[in-house]
Parts: structure tokens; C-alpha cells; sequence
């Protein structure tokens, strides 16, 4: 039995609230890291248009980083089991960091267009190694009863920094300091997160391998895709995952252009506005986790998440564009679509349920479907905006989030899984008697 498996009979601030007591600097950390990871978000693809790249290669450029982070995000799960996650983050960082220094230094101050594909692309594989290693970190040490909040504010933590608060930091930045050297900002912010949530974090299980020593090197990896077929819900929770924020990638490359030349704000204001978009992201992800937990993870996520991103899409196009330069009713819709795409947090705590014998399989399962949506969306820009351009586009993410309403229907935790979560729960139960502790039962959804 680890720290997290129990609360003492005075559980702290912390635990109240959702986050694991022994994980609470590496939530800190994670914000900051990407804080720095989400500085450039809302900026990149117009600094490298002005400065001579066409839209279809920088959409290009999205896509294959895009193809990196989700092979890095499938990875994330089986690399845990394998070392642990706390050097899986350590790796993350580590690459991060070493990239980003090629990609300023030898790819956007030289202009050189191969050498940022490259340097881009490899830097792809940093940030999920360490965020969704930080994801199969929390799984591992969270009881069932309390994974929803958990996830939760995994969440909250991931998009207060990309982009939410780092695009807010860009805004103030680039009129002071430039372009440029706010791109180089963003790696010691990024720096200072990882070493904040590595020295700092002292929870045993995230240093330790976490699947059983008898299971072998392939073992853990063909388990970690073979789980799509031998458990077809986390095959359609990928699905679903994908779709989730793949709107969110596309609108990062389409959405400057359309703001400032179209609804007619300026770089700071679209910033703002992408930075207002995703404070409503990150302050309903938290709320999602924790209404999840009371309501059921499916049902917050087929309702509030599938059905209300497919109304949330179109209206975030429209309705700015109906009202030219009016910053307040741009911000409300996009306050509305945040929240929506937020509301698929709940599938972070329903997986490791379906799932519970293989918690890190499955979440790498969910992982390569969060890194798919990073080049999905770029991808159906790149392919169809030559169709009906923008509003095209809108309409194809308004009826994927329908298509992932209908998907939905299919995740409920099986008998079988309710069986062995039972099993868990006894156990933990008849740890707490045994040392004088408390708990409470977890609610299956």
C-alpha cells in the first residue's frame, strides 16, 4: 500500500479539492511546462506566413509534428510501464528542450523551412512524453474514487498552459521583447516546470517500472496496442479522444487568419481571445472531472461534450462574423466552445475503469488518440479547405463531434471490469482497517 491509497482522517486541501497530495508539484510543474509549451501556439503560423512560408506549408508543418506527438503519446503508456514515468518525463523534457534550441537556432533564424520540419517534427516527441507520462503517473496512484477530479485537473493544469495562459503570455511579450525572443522564453519556462515537477514530486510508484518484472519488453508494447482489439471500447474511446481536440489544431492554423482578416482584431486580440477560449477550457475541464464523478463519465461526455461541441463549433465561426470587430460576443462564443471541448475530460477517468488490470495500455490507447488529434485537424485543413474553405471545415468537425456522440453510446464499463474494480476496492478496504483508516466506496459509472 503507497501514500495515495489511502486519506488520513484529516485529508488536506488538496485531496479535498481533487489532486492527489502526493502529486501536487507535479500538477504545478505540468502547468508551467506548458505554459511554455503553448507560448507560441497562437502565433506560429502567422509569424512564419509573414516571413515567406505559404498556409499550406505551415499546415504541413502542423501535420508531420502533429504524426510525432501522437506516435510520442501512444509511447507515453508503454514506456511508464516499462521505466516508470518519472523518467519518461525526464526524457520528455530532455528532448524538449534540446529541439527547440535546433528548431530557433538553425530552423527560424536562418528561415531554414527543411530544418524547422525536422527540428519541429523531433520536438513533437518531448512535451507528450512528459505531460501523458505525468496522466499514466496519476492513474497508477489515484484511487478509483477519486480519478475523475484527478483527471480533471490534469486537464486543467495541461490547457491553462497550451495555450491558454501561454498565448496570454505571448500577448504581453511580443509588443515588449519581440517575436523572437519570446520563442526563446518559452524554453525556460518549460525547463523550469519539468525540474519543478521532477525534484519536487516524491511519490514512489512514478520512479518505479509499472508493469509486473515477468512481462517482457515486447510484452508490454504489443499490450499497449493489442488492448484496441482485445478491449474494442478503448479502440472507440481513441476515436472519440481524437475528435475531441482535433477542432482545437485546426483552428490554430486557420482561426488567426480568419480573426484578423475577417472579424478584424488585431495579433494582441486574437492572442486574448484564444487565451479567453481556453481559460473557459481549463476551468470547465475541472468542472467536468468533478460533475463527472457524480453524474457518470459517459454521460458528461456524450451530452455536454459530443452534443454541445457540435452546436459550440459552427456558432464560434458565425456568430464573430456576424458581428465584425465586436470582441465581447467573439469571446462568448468562444468562452462556449472551450467549455464543450472540455467537457471530454471524463474519458481520462472512464478508461482506467474499463480497463483496470491494464491502466497504462489503456490510457496509452487514449494518449495516441489526444497526439492523433494534433495532426488530424492540421490534416483536414490541408485536404479540404480547398473545398469550401473555412465554413467547409466547420461543418466537418460540427458532424464528427455527432458522429463521436453516436460512438459514446458504447462506453460503459463491462461486467467484468466492475468485478475486478470490486476486487480493488476490497483490498484497499482491508488495508485501511488494517492500519485504522477510512475511505469511501468509488461510484462505477
Amino acid at each position: 500500500m503507497t501514500q495515495t491509497d489511502v486519506l488520513s482522517d484529516r485529508p488536506s486541501l488538496a485531496d479535498r479539492i481533487g489532486i492527489p497530495r502526493p502529486l501536487l508539484w507535479g500538477f504545478v510543474g505540468l502547468l508551467l511546462f506548458m505554459i511554455g509549451d503553448g507560448v507560441e501556439a497562437g502565433y506560429l503560423a502567422p509569424y512564419l506566413e509573414n516571413h515567406g512560408q505559404s498556409a499550406r506549408d505551415v499546415a504541413f508543418l502542423f501535420t508531420v509534428y502533429g504524426v510525432a506527438v501522437s506516435i510520442s503519446s501512444w509511447l507515453s503508456g508503454p514506456l511508464s510501464d516499462l521505466w516508470g514515468p518519472k523518467r519518461v518525463m525526464w526524457i520528455g523534457l530532455a528532448i524538449w528542450s534540446v529541439f527547440e534550441i535546433v528548431f530557433l537556432v538553425l530552423g527560424l533564424q536562418v528561415a531554414s523551412y527543411p530544418m524547422m520540419v525536422v527540428a519541429y517534427t523531433l520536438r513533437g516527441l518531448g512535451y507528450p512524453l512528459f505531460a501523458y507520462g505525468f496522466l499514466v503517473w496519476i492513474a497508477a496512484a489515484t484511487p478509483p474514487r477519486q480519478l475523475g477530479s484527478a483527471a480533471g485537473w490534469f486537464w486543467f493544469a495541461f490547457s491553462g498552459g497550451l495555450p491558454t495562459l501561454g498565448s496570454l503570455f505571448a500577448s504581453f511579450t511580443i509588443p515588449v521583447i519581440g517575436e523572437l525572443a519570446t520563442f526563446w522564453s518559452s524554453l525556460g519556462l518549460v525547463i523550469a516546470g519539468g525540474l519543478v515537477a521532477l525534484l519536487l514530486t516524491r511519490e514512489p510508484r512514478g520512479a518505479a517500472r509499472l508493469a509486473p518484472h515477468h512481462v517482457s519488453v515486447k510484452g508490454i508494447f504489443f499490450g499497449s496496442l493489442s488492448i484496441l482489439w482485445r478491449e474494442p471500447k478503448t479502440f472507440v474511446a481513441m476515436i472519440v479522444r481524437t475528435i475531441d481536440t482535433a477542432s482545437e489544431y485546426a483552428f490554430l492554423v486557420i482561426m488567426p487568419s480568419f480573426f484578423m482578416k475577417v472579424v478584424g482584431f488585431t495579433l494582441s486580440q486574437w492572442l486574448q481571445l484564444l487565451s479567453i477560449v481556453f481559460l473557459s477550457n481549463i476551468l470547465f475541464n475541472l468542472a467536468s472531472g468533478m460533475l463527472a464523478d457524480r453524474l457518470g463519465h459517459r454521460t458528461v461526455v456524450s451530452i455536454a461534450g459530443c452534443l454541445g461541441s457540435a452546436i459550440s463549433v459552427p456558432v464560434f465561426y458565425y456568430v464573430p462574423m456576424a458581428h465584425h470587430g465586436n470582441f465581447l460576443i467573439a469571446a462568448l462564443a468562444g468562452i462556449f466552445y472551450g467549455a464543450t471541448v472540455a467537457a471530454f475530460v471524463p474519458l481520462s477517468g472512464l478508461v482506467p475503469q474499463i480497463c483496470p488490470k491494464e491502466k497504462a495500455a489503456a490510457l496509452s490507447a487514449l494518449g495516441l488518440g489526444a497526439g492523433a488529434s494534433t495532426w488530424v485537424g492540421p490534416a483536414i485543413v490541408t485536404w479540404f479547405e480547398g473545398w469550401h474553405g473555412i465554413e467547409g471545415i466547420i461543418w466537418i468537425f460540427s458532424g464528427l463531434y455527432a458522429f463521436a456522440g453516436i460512438l459514446t453510446l458504447y462506453l460503459s464499463v463491462p461486467d467484468h471490469a466492475r468485478a475486478v474494480l470490486a476486487a480493488q476496492r476490497n483490498d484497499r478496504r482491508r488495508d485501511r482497517n488494517a492500519d485504522g483508516m477510512y475511505g469511501e466506496t468509488p461510484v462505477l459509472h
